[in-house]
């Protein structure tokens, strides 16, 4: 499974990369929340859906 975050709809408030670290960050040049290229660990799965979840616009799948 991966992340993956829709540029056009997110509005950079930040709750993903606060949720789950280890896959989303920041681009310092866009203001938008980014995921990681890797693949979600096992471990990191509910945290990660609860990123997707928690997104205030739903601009996060995770696949």
């Amino acid at each position: 499974m991966k992340g993956l975050v829709d540029e056009e709809l997110c509005i950079g408030c930040g709750l993903c990369p606060s949720i789950c670290p280890e896959i989303f960050k920041m681009d310092s040049e866009t203001g938008k929340a980014v995921a990681k290229d890797k693949e979600i660990s096992e471990d990191l799965i509910g945290s990660a859906k609860e990123a997707e979840e928690q997104c205030p616009v739903e601009a996060i799948d995770i696949k």
